[in-house]
């Protein structure tokens, strides 16, 4: 399987197995070695995005605790039959952040204003870094509307480091059959982000991050090393599972782990399919306004104005113009309700400034009305 060069210390590199100790773990790969505790378990909330029902784990909250990621959304799963009209979420503008669509189920279409224009399938992982500004749209995919099924996945936004913040946007989408897996009697592993043993992602990266979808089979236990400089965090799909200190994490719920050690302990005593993401945090301010997360109030205003003149990397194909048209231009937010010398709390890093919550109608830009408001 083709091999990239992989950002050094990017993600979570071992794994053991308590039944299994081919998969053991080197003593000197960190230098934190007990077991990370929990900081808090979160539920998902129901919204809605367009047309589409999500369940949304975080959305600019505990950047302590999740950076570099700053929004996750599980959208479905919805049932679809053939022939019915898409799902679709309308034209809409990013600048500033990552977000990346994993299938668990299903298919989707992409068109962005970058003119890709291409279809997602299950276990695809698609990359769109919007940069200083992109324009993209997401609907259903050509296989559901031919055949009907189960819409499901998540939509899972990486927070953009402030160097890149301007830099050109790009689209990449890495098929499943390109992904490396771990696959044993008490689990499978996909590694989406990052690497993990002998299995590697081929996806290159602005700031060390991982992502692994797993699977764990009846009376299993799994022990997961991270760096302990590394956030890390558990997204529950099915099933159950016990964590460090005999909590349980219930379907769609979120474990957010403390740093300073690196060891995640689990146990399934029935099965269970969840997500492990985390990386290096920011430590970087972070202001967003909808689609928009920037480090400043001036380069959220210049997004705006950018994407109201058409300038900035929103250039608008031609498939995007009639949509960009229609939409609602979003406005310019008045001044924020803090001066710039306010001292920010822990989690919104150095640098003046509240976080801004993002709201939860953004993604549309005909449904974004309002300043988000800071914590």
């Amino acid at each position: 399987m083709q091999r990239r060069k992989f950002i050094k210390g990017s993600a979570i590199v071992g794994l053991s197995l308590v039944t299994t100790p081919l998969l053991a773990v080197d003593p000197g790969m960190f230098f934190g070695k007990g077991k990370r505790k929990i900081y808090r378990i979160l539920t998902a909330d129901r919204s809605m995005v367009g047309t589409l029902p999500v369940l949304r784990a975080f959305a600019g909250n505990h950047i302590d605790h999740v950076s570099p990621y700053v929004f996750f959304d599980e959208f479905g799963p919805v049932r679809v039959d053939a022939g019915s009209k898409p799902l679709r979420v309308d034209a809409h503008p990013h600048a500033g952040v990552t977000p990346t669509t994993y299938f668990l189920e299903g298919s989707g279409h992409h068109k962005d204003s970058l003119n890709y224009d291409f279809q997602i399938g299950k276990g695809d992982f698609m990359i769109f870094n919007s940069g200083r500004g992109a324009i993209h749209m997401e609907e259903t995919g050509k296989q559901l509307y031919d055949k009907g099924g189960s819409y499901h996945g998540f939509q899972i936004w990486l927070n953009t480091p402030s160097r890149y913040k301007f830099a050109d946007p790009s689209t990449v989408v890495h098929r499943t059959t390109n992904m490396d897996t771990i696959d044993t009697k008490e689990y499978w592993i996909r590694v989406v982000l990052g690497e993990l043993l002998q299995a590697k992602s081929n996806v290159e990266l602005l700031s060390p991050a991982f992502y692994y979808h797993v699977r764990m089979y009846d009376d299993s236990r799994l022990d997961i090393p991270t760096d302990p400089t590394h956030n890390a965090f558990i997204y529950l799909v099915s099933g159950k599972l016990e964590l460090e200190g005999g909590q349980i994490l219930q379907p769609n719920q979120v474990a957010l782990y403390e740093r300073g050690e690196s060891t995640i302990n689990l146990y399934a005593e029935c099965g269970a399919e969840f997500l492990v993401l985390g990386g290096q945090p920011l430590g970087e301010p972070v202001f967003s306004y909808g689609p928009f997360v920037m480090n400043t109030e001036e380069q959220i205003r210049l997004c705006i104005q950018n994407y109201q003149g058409g300038r900035g990397g929103f250039g608008r194909g031609k498939w995007v113009i009639r949509m960009w048209v229609e939409s609602v231009s979003i406005p310019i937010p008045p001044q924020y309700p803090s001066s710039p010398s306010q001292t920010p709390p822990s989690w919104a890093g150095s640098g003046p400034g509240p976080l801004l919550r993002i709201s939860p109608g953004c993604l549309l830009c005909r449904s974004c009305r309002s300043v988000g408001t800071p914590f």
